[in-house]
């Protein structure tokens, strides 16, 4: 079950503020934000804010697939956060990887607790025919922004986009949580020759967005089969699922 809170924290000593580049961006060429739409740029300050305030924690499908490990998100999949996330994803709007990644490093914060071992980001992969139709590898971003913030905040932190498509998938959209299982199962693998860059590291799982959790599930899978297994899993985002409503993954 998703929970989250809606209390905003103390300011945390990680916010960054947009860079100077940024900003004279968005002040010689303004643009509608990509959350609520004012005209402040890409991502305006009381976006920013929400994915700032947003207190990660347990979350995830209800029930849970199998093989799907402890999940943590940011916030939930609504209003804002969801029309950002569909900006970054779908439209190409590659600024707004910096606030989605720390809402990520977050939710791998939460996830993860304390320990020594270095961590290694392990993302999700899109279908090689969605990245070439988005011009862009969207998850592979977010993961890179996140491990950049942990590592600011003194983490020891590296992206490993070890995973590869073992087969065509069909479209997820419509399918229940059952079918969606069904058609990713042992669609993902770890090549033998990367799967020596995983041990001695805490892997996590991160995704931008998790609803049933079958992608996540048959990530977690494939890293296990490679002897890899994960310690947790990240999302910025989380939907709720009720009875038997079928969200778009």
């Amino acid at each position: 079950m998703t929970t989250f809170s809606s209390t905003c924290p103390p300011p945390s000593r990680s916010a960054r503020p947009s860079s100077p580049a940024s900003a004279l961006l968005d002040l010689l060429l303004p643009a509608r934000c990509a959350g609520c739409g004012s005209v402040r740029g890409q991502v305006c300050g009381g976006c920013r804010a929400l994915l700032e305030c947003a207190q990660a924690g347990p979350a995830g499908p209800c029930p849970a697939p199998p093989d799907l490990p402890p999940l943590h998100a940011a916030a939930p999949y609504a209003d804002q956060v969801r029309r950002l996330l569909l900006a970054h994803k779908e439209r190409g709007a590659l600024r707004l990887a910096a606030p989605l990644g720390a809402a990520l490093a977050a939710a791998v914060r939460s996830a993860t607790g304390a320990g020594a071992a270095p961590l290694l980001l392990v993302p999700v992969p899109s279908t090689r025919r969605a990245t070439r139709a988005r011009g862009h590898d969207p998850m592979l971003r977010l993961a890179q922004a996140a491990a950049r913030e942990l590592r600011r905040t003194g983490v020891a932190t590296r992206v490993a986009p070890v995973l590869r498509q073992t087969r065509p998938v069909a479209d997820q959209a419509g399918l229940s949580a059952a079918e969606r299982q069904r058609n990713l199962r042992g669609a993902l693998a770890v090549p033998a020759r990367l799967a020596a860059r995983l041990v001695g590291h805490r892997l996590i799982l991160v995704d931008d967005l998790v609803t049933t959790g079958a992608s996540l599930a048959e990530a977690a899978r494939a890293l296990r089969a490679a002897g890899c297994p994960p310690r947790a899993a990240a999302t910025v985002a989380a939907t709720a699922r009720r009875g038997r409503s079928r969200p778009k993954e």
